[in-house]
């Protein structure tokens, strides 16, 4: 018998009890003595993305014979025997700096990738391809091995509003405290664990410091997961090992299947085609995105009104602000992720977006100047965290956020951080849109600016000396201004010289004939 072989003998009965099938069940009651597992993290992440509604299709299986060269169908299910899954291993093995082993815990999670959950892995390859370019641009530059681009599937299946049960979130799962040490932001707008760059730079750091600490990537992800100190605990307790698999089992449960899984993740990602699995299509790839730069605090109801695409779309474009808004900050300006060709659209129209804006919000420009602000409060005899929160005009949830409240228990003289509104030196309340009934402009949260004949007339053409001019409403097509008008789509684009890429701004008055 081979060495690996004896090896994976010895471990077969210890990584059976270790994670076995508990890992994978949620029990909700004990049973005959037996204890009671939660549901396996990584499988919950995995979940999460089939409430993701970024995807035109669902699993897509290529014709092709170069992408299927297998010649599966369409339900078809590979399995393989363990010398099968050793073999490929073994050769990846051999290209990484990672220790890439085969053993009954990595074969649980290949079942649970490959086989159970195929079909929300397909969607996790589809964001790859938004994320993943990203994330290797910055794996190179930390001087980072690229297969750690896997970590976040393992980590959020690559969904960056995924929040765990322990208030991890984002792509790479940061705590509240762990991400403020990386200068991860959280406030009641905007939680920079959820955006995809900021967290990536910060996961980077943070690999790059627990290297230099244990100088072995098995262990940089143990203690990825449970914290440094958790693994030195382990090492102690082992007797001063080094390896993982030598002080898996005094590490947390949870840990001790984090490494398998993410060997898992390598393999299964590196073997799609011989497991039949294919990526679902997103709306966009990471080619087809840009950004921008805010100058004006705005929300995501006015920016898919006019930029004319679904609101759906900004907010996961955008993962990182958390109640639809972009808030505006003249220190640190925040940036607004759109697709390609939008973002050429709004640099070419902003001055009349931030004008319509203007128009819509109430209050101005005071609602251009506002800014939130951090402020220290001292805990005072007789307040508790819902009065505290009613003062600040928060929640107790994002109390507990900001400051890491394991309880509801606050004491006189504790210091509290908290985020307010703030113009000048005046908090105010934050502005809530207004919700009015359209008229010929269709529905939505402010009427469209029209002229006071349009207005009074109630009609959508008004007859001018130089001809008829239609002002458009919110949501208003081509097609549906053509309907109103009577006048042809081709005509209305030759009369205002639309070309092939042309923005319809809610307030603009464009002539029909």
């Amino acid at each position: 018998m081979s060495g690996r072989a004896k090896w994976m003998s010895k471990m077969g009965l210890f990584t059976i009890l270790v994670w076995g099938l508990p890992l994978f069940v949620a029990a909700q009651q004990k049973e005959g003595g037996l204890p009671v597992f939660q549901d396996d993290p990584i499988a919950a992440a995995l979940d999460s993305l089939a409430m993701v509604k970024y995807f035109d299709k669902g699993l897509v299986k290529p014709s092709s014979s170069a992408v299927n060269k297998f010649n599966f169908s369409a339900d078809s299910v590979p399995r393989y025997d363990d010398a099968v899954y050793e073999a490929r291993l073994a050769k990846l093995d051999a290209e990484s700096p990672f220790d890439l082993v085969y053993n009954n815990a990595v074969k649980s999670y290949i079942e649970l990738y490959a086989v159970r959950k195929r079909e929300l892995v397909s969607r996790a390859l589809g964001l790859s391809q938004l994320y993943f370019p990203m994330i290797e641009q910055l794996l190179d530059k930390y001087n980072i091995p690229l297969e750690m681009k896997y970590l976040c599937i393992v980590e959020s299946a690559m969904n960056p509003r995924v929040r765990s049960r322990a208030g991890a979130m984002g792509l790479w799962q940061f705590m509240y405290t762990t991400g403020i040490l990386y200068d991860l932001k959280v406030s009641s707008y905007v939680d920079e664990r959820c955006d995809p760059y900021k967290s990536t730079v910060a996961a980077c750091e943070y690999l790059h410091f627990l290297y230099d600490m244990f100088g072995d990537w098995q262990l940089v992800l143990a203690a990825y997961n449970s914290g440094p100190g958790s693994v030195n605990k382990a090492i102690r307790r082992s007797g001063g090992k080094h390896t993982f698999w030598e002080i898996a089992q005094y590490l947390p449960r949870e840990t001790q299947g984090y490494v398998p899984a993410f060997i898992a993740v390598n393999y299964v990602m590196r073997h799609t085609a011989e497991h039949n699995l294919y990526s679902s299509i997103p709306k966009r790839s990471f080619y087809e995105v840009d950004t921008v730069k805010i100058r004006q605090q705005v929300s995501f109801d006015q920016l898919a009104t006019v930029l004319n695409m679904p609101k759906e779309e900004v907010e996961f474009l955008n993962p990182q602000y958390k109640k639809g808004v972009i808030p505006y900050s003249a220190d640190v300006p925040y940036s607004l992720c759109l697709p390609a060709g939008k973002v050429g659209s709004f640099v070419t129209n902003e001055q009349a977006i931030y004008n319509y804006l203007k128009k819509e919000s109430p209050g101005n420009q005071d609602v251009v100047a506002m800014q939130e602000v951090m402020e220290d409060y001292t805990v005072r005899k007789g307040d508790h965290l819902n009065n505290v929160a009613n003062k600040f005009k928060c929640t107790i949830y994002d109390l507990k956020l900001w400051n890491n409240l394991k309880t509801n228990y606050i004491k006189p003289g504790q210091h509290l951080t908290v985020y307010i509104n703030k113009i000048g030196n005046s908090p105010i309340p934050t502005v809530k849109p207004q919700q009015e009934k359209l008229g010929t402009g269709g529905s939505g949260t402010v009427p469209p600016v029209q002229t006071t004949q349009a207005v009074e007339n109630n009609r959508p053409v008004e007859q001018t000396p130089n001809g008829k001019y239609y002002t458009i409403g919110k949501g208003d097509t081509l097609w549906e201004i053509s309907k109103k008008t009577g006048a042809s789509i081709d005509v209305i684009k030759k009369l205002n010289n639309f070309g092939d890429k042309y923005m319809l701004l809610p307030g603009q008055k464009i002539k029909v004939g």
